[in-house]
Parts: C-alpha cells; structure tokens; sequence
C-alpha cells in the first residue's frame, strides 16, 4: 500500500469515526412509558439532531428548571409542528418518555402549546392506554 493510500485511509476513518461517536444513544429513556409535564418555557430551539426545551415546572417539589431533549426538527414537523408555534414564556404541556435513571427530564414525545396546538407522535405507553380504552368499549 502507498504512502498516500495509508494517509488516506487514516484521514477517512478519523472522519467518519468522530461521526458516528457524535450521535447518542436514546437508550436512556424509558419510552414504554408516558408522563404529562406543565410548565413555562424557557428556552426552546428546533435544532438538529435533537429539539431543545428547558422548563420552568413548579409542583409538590418547588419550582425549578427541567430539560428535555426530542425528536429532529424534521421528524417535529412531520408530526405537526410548525415554525413558532413554542415561544418562550409560552405555559406548555409535554408528554415525555422519562429517563430510566429516574432523573428529571425525558425525551418529548408529543405536546400541547399554549394555543392548545398539538403535535407529536406519542409514545408506545399512548398506543397502549388508547388501545385498552378502545378494548373497553
């Protein structure tokens, strides 16, 4: 193999190798389950690979900062979300996958705005609840 084939195949695999290591894992989250969180929205950015979205919630616990992390901007908007539609200061409810650790936070699977706009897909525990409700018809 030449001097420069060697450099070349170095240079490729660095590149794609930091690639691949930059995306995570959603292993963290527990998507079988669903939990409804309101609070007032700090900051929200629709950004690649993953939306944003830190919360001010206050509840039994005091009130405090939650962060949130959930689909792409173009799996978001697939699923209904338009440009806009989650302003800061906006009061928001999100349905979350929760962290398996039982940390606060999760990965947003659907929410509700402000305006009562709705977008997202939901999770495998939403499927499971619709279904028995359908079943129990």
């Amino acid at each position: 193999m030449t001097q420069s084939v060697r450099a070349l195949t170095i240079v490729l695999f660095l590149v794609l190798g930091a690639s691949v290591a930059a995306h995570h894992s959603a292993a963290q989250f527990d998507f079988a389950k669903s939990v409804s969180i309101t609070g007032v929205v700090k900051k929200f950015q629709a950004i690649n690979p993953h939306m944003r979205l830190t919360l001010a919630v206050t509840d039994a616990k005091g009130t405090r900062d939650i962060e949130f992390e959930g689909h792409s901007t173009n799996n978001m908007y697939r699923a209904g979300y338009r440009d806009k539609m989650i302003q800061v200061g906006d009061k928001i409810t999100v349905m979350v996958a929760p962290l398996k650790d039982g940390s606060e936070g999760g990965y947003v699977t659907a929410a509700i705005t402000a305006k009562g706009e709705k977008f997202g897909v939901g999770s495998g525990a939403d499927g499971n609840r619709e279904r028995q409700r359908a079943e129990s018809k």
